[in-house]
């Protein structure tokens, strides 16, 4: 999640990272980062629904910029949190965060980046249309994709400064600085190249204390804000921000201290603050010490997959919880990372999209899909050769979004979501099995497909296959939507321009279009529309499980 100010401290320092250009090589890119960062800087609609096609334009303007330039890039996602639930917290706080800033887009058009929903599905899907390699990890990428980047001697192309802290042979292409819009082909792309080796020098630190030096700065596991680190700053030090004021005294601190070991820091740190209590020590020491581990690179997992296809290993925590038949479709990035999320925490992170905060979350639409997808992945796991009808389901919690009350006060609205009983509804008594073959029973799984959607196949007849899911998923929303919506020729017509745009090539009808767009939300509509999405959303992360290795017996 990246060390708070440090990015700013190297703008300010710009020695440090040398501008270069590059081509012919390969390229581990952060995916996560990188679809943030081309939306964002794409200038796309960000508060009405999104811009899809424009976005897709994007991603593949820009892998043909690199394949000009003989970049073989390699893109590496992350696959949810980890087993040990350490960034909970700091999760809730940003849901929180989250919620104001789509309350103020949806009231008063301010740009929040707040990516709308299905643009990670549309990178994943033109990545794949593109054949750019593409690995989903099992819990954080970070430290995975340094291991691949260092294992290779390439370069990380991301804007995450926790990877100043790795020891990156090929050093660092910060995403902000990598100007593949301004490319020579002969010469390469415009870019700078951060090196840890750089960093060190400049500032006079031992390696060895960088992930300390990560930890005390203030990142999502540790924040010891009673520590003024500003007091240490060098005689003579230019005026800055804050924030840099306090990093460069906790570099010049650690400076001071090159000769003595990790531990000998931490027990010095802990020196500095008299007033904390022996217990309050020990966690904050325990704390610091799991943060560091965050930057040990750990033997690299990923090669065999992009040279073999050979999944890479579950932590062994995983084991236990991730059944075998999920482990390939998730590292190809085929389903969801949510999938990980509800074996391993039983939890389901919601999206939040642009709308009034007085109004119902838009997710409650869809509620009825994601009891089904619940239902069909815990029962794999838990069941096996049980009959449904005599079993008890566990019952996942779902993080739904951090609803904003009067006075714009937060809370957090959890609750038990009904799986057994729309699970024993669906199957009346089948049983589910564990696959023993890639065989998919294509009727059987239509018919789940239709009946949670409550969409009879005959309604279907006609529609070009490729539209069957959207046109499916519309009659659903069209029965569930809450006020009734009024927009279902809008939808239609939009579902005409696209199939236009796809028989001829074109992408007519979105340049230009975001010029128009700063005047708040027409609430109802928006909230309409966002109901549809989240339906989508939710209907294409079932599909996608019961179409990948799912073998349902009658």
């Amino acid at each position: 999640m990246g060390v708070k100010g440090l990015s700013s401290l190297l703008e300010d320092n710009r020695m440090i990272s040398p501008d270069i250009h590059f081509r012919k090589s390969k390229l581990v890119v952060d995916g996560n980062n990188m679809l943030f960062h081309l939306y964002f800087s794409s200038n796309l609609d960000q508060n009405h629904g999104g811009e899809y096609l424009a976005f897709q334009v994007e991603v593949q303007a820009f892998f043909k910029t690199l394949a000009d330039c003989g970049i073989k890039p390699y893109v590496v996602m992350d696959g949810g949190s980890s087993t040990s639930d350490i960034k909970l917290e700091t999760f809730k706080i940003r849901a929180r965060e989250k919620v104001q800033k789509t309350h103020d887009a949806a009231l008063m058009g301010r740009k929040g980046r707040i990516l709308p929903t299905l643009t990670k599905h549309v990178f994943r899907q033109t990545l794949n249309d593109l054949k750019v390699p593409l690995v989903q990890c099992f819990g954080e990428a970070d430290g995975r994709l340094a291991a691949l980047a260092k294992e290779w001697c390439c370069p990380v192309l991301s804007a995450d400064s926790d990877f100043y802290i790795f020891d990156l042979p090929g050093g660092l292409l910060q995403l902000d600085h990598f100007r593949w819009r301004a490319v020579e082909t002969h010469r390469g792309i415009p870019c700078r190249r951060y090196s840890m080796s750089s960093f060190c020098t400049f500032f006079n630190i031992d390696p060895q204390l960088l992930p300390v030096f990560a930890s005390l700065a203030g990142n999502d596991y540790v924040n010891l804000r009673d520590v003024k680190w500003a007091r240490y700053l060098p005689a003579g030090s230019p005026k800055m921000k804050f924030s840099g004021t306090n990093l460069v005294g906790l570099l010049s601190w650690l400076g001071a201290r090159a000769d003595r070991t990790t531990e000998d820091t931490l027990t010095a740190v802990m020196d500095l603050m008299p007033s904390m209590s022996q217990q309050r020590q020990t966690e904050a020491q325990t704390m610091l010490r799991k943060s560091m581990l965050e930057y040990r690179l750990p033997s690299s997992s990923l090669r065999g997959f992009f040279s073999q296809g050979t999944v890479p290993p579950l932590p062994a925590e995983m084991l236990r919880c991730v059944p075998e038949w999920v482990r390939a479709p998730l590292a190809r990035g085929e389903l969801n990372s949510d999938v990980l999320g509800l074996l391993v925490h039983r939890r389901n992170k919601l999206r939040t999209q642009v709308e009034h905060s007085d109004l119902q979350s838009s997710n409650l639409t869809s509620k009825h899909i994601r009891q089904v997808w619940y239902g069909l992945l815990l029962a794999y796991v838990v069941l096996l050769d049980v009959p449904l009808m005599n079993a008890r389901l566990p019952e996942p919690l779902d993080l739904t979004r951090y609803e904003e009350n009067e006075g714009l006060r937060t809370k957090n609205k959890t609750g038990n979501l009904e799986v057994q009983g729309v699970t024993l509804k669906l199957y009346r008594g089948r049983k589910l099995y564990r696959p023993t073959s890639s065989v998919v029973y294509i009727l059987t799984t239509c018919q789940v497909c239709l009946e949670t959607l409550g969409v009879e196949e005959e309604t279907l007849e006609g529609v070009p296959a490729h539209l069957r899911l959207p046109v499916a998923v519309t009659r659903y929303w069209l029965r569930r939507a809450s006020p009734e919506p009024t927009l279902l020729k809008a939808l239609l017509m939009v579902m005409v321009q696209g199939e236009l745009n796809r028989r001829t090539g074109g992408i007519t009808g979105w340049q230009g279009y975001t010029k128009h767009l700063s005047k708040p939300l027409d609430g109802v509509v928006a909230h309409s529309f966002n109901q549809w999405q989240a339906c989508l959303h939710d209907y294409s992360k079932l599909n996608l499980l019961l179409y990948t290795q799912t073998v349902l017996f009658p």
